[in-house]
Order: structure tokens, then sequence, then C-alpha cells
């Protein structure tokens, strides 16, 4: 009798709880909510996210590892899930463009639910204390040059009207990895125009420069603000382009 899997089936009640976690979970692996390569959250985590046992959350990611969809080693489970494409990588990388890949880069980004920085929420159109989305990255070099770090902040509309951002709400404690490019490509899947506005300074008596972006769609509603820092001499730069909505 040939196995099924949680590709075959919508979660029914008949079926078990953790059968219905892995369907649930592959979901969120499919729609890039945690995307491929990266690492799951760990089982405490997904229990409270999920509202299950551990042992539930432990027997549906071993439906998934049997079936190819989660891969484990040292460092974790990760999502083996082909990525859903990006038009324009280059362009969608943040921090500042493309940037090639260093094996010995130590990079960490992550998402919380919490009150913005003051300048964001007054940028993003957020009451004083209202809590949203926030993203954080770090990365240096092996070598520990080449240092940058960001915060991205995003405004209530983005949240509301782009479903894979409004996801993250339940498991934004910090822990779990985000990559900030898919986040504007889900805000152009849904319908959003995105009008970026980079402005680029040197940050007085440092060898450092500071990058804050601006976002807004076509209505001229706020997405996101992100201040990011470079360990890198730049002169002053501001530059815009327009990313459309995708069709």
């Amino acid at each position: 009798m040939a196995r099924t899997t949680p590709h075959d089936h919508s979660p029914t009640e008949a079926q078990p709880l953790y059968w219905r976690i892995a369907t649930q979970l592959l979901g969120e692996l499919r729609d890039g909510t945690i995307p491929p390569g990266e690492r799951l959250p760990g089982e405490r985590h997904l229990a409270r996210h999920f509202g299950v046992s551990r042992e539930t959350v432990r027997q549906a990611l071993e439906v998934l590892r049997h079936d190819g969809l989660v891969a484990t080693d040292r460092r974790g489970s990760h999502a083996t899930l082909p990525g859903l494409p990006v038009e324009n990588p280059a362009a969608l990388t943040f921090p500042v463009g493309a940037r090639a890949a260093d094996p010995g880069a130590a990079d960490r980004a992550t998402v919380t639910w919490e009150t913005p920085p003051p300048g964001h929420a007054e940028a993003l159109g957020l009451a004083p204390h209202r809590r949203t989305l926030v993203h954080r990255y770090e990365s240096a070099d092996a070598d520990g040059g080449g240092r940058r770090t960001a915060v991205t902040s995003f405004s209530a509309v983005a949240v509301a009207e782009v479903e894979e951002l409004a996801r993250y709400r339940d498991r934004a404690d910090g822990s779990t990895s985000a990559q900030l490019r898919r986040a504007y490509d889900w805000m152009r899947k849904a319908g959003l125009t995105l009008h970026h506005r980079d402005s680029i300074t040197p940050l007085p008596g440092a060898p450092s420069v500071r990058v804050t972006r601006r976002v807004h769609d076509q209505y001229a509603r706020p997405l996101e603000i992100t201040e990011l820092v470079v360990d890198a001499p730049q002169d002053a730069l501001v530059y815009e382009f327009t990313l459309p909505a995708a069709v």
C-alpha cells in the first residue's frame, strides 16, 4: 500500500494531530514563511506556535524528514523545498545590493514584534509605543571586518496587507530567521509597487556610512524603513528606484 505524505491531503480531524501539524508546517515552508535552507525554529517554539506538545512537533518533523522536506544536521533542522523565484535578485538583495558569498562570514537576521525605534514609528505613521514587525540584521567577515548592522521596521499597512508578513507576528521572538529581500518579493506579490529612496551618508569620525531606506507603495503609503550602518567609507549619495507590483 502506497504511503501518503503531507503533499497529498489537506488536514482533517480524522488525521493524527502530528500529521495535521506536519501539513500546516509544510504550508509555511511552501509559501516562504520559513525560507528554504534557513533553520527552523526549535521544538519548544514550534509547540507554542501550533499550540501542541513538543512530542507532537517532534513527530511532525519526522514526517517531513522522511519525505525529504526537512533536513537535520548539527546546526538544526532546515527547510529543503525549492525557493520561490525572485525577479532581479541583485536589486532586491539588501543591505546595499548584491554581496558575494563569504563562507567565513557570520550573518544573522531575525524578526521580533516590538515597539520600533522612535524615528521609525514617526516615519511609518505609527502611534507611540505601538508594536510592529521589526527585522534585525548583523553581518561581519571572518576576520571581523566589513561589519554591517541594520534595523528594519514595517508599517501597519505592510503587516495588514501582506499575508506572509502577518504570519511572522506569532513567532517573531528574536530567534526566528528571516530574509529581508523576501519581504520585498512578498509585498510585490501582494500587488504593491515598491518605491525606494535610499540616503547614504558618512558617519562623522568613523570609517562607516549610514544607509536609510524608505519604501512606500503606489498610494504613497509607507511600507518600511531601514537604517543600516556599514563599515566602509563612502561619499554621500541619494538614489531612487521603483519595483512594480508582480503581475
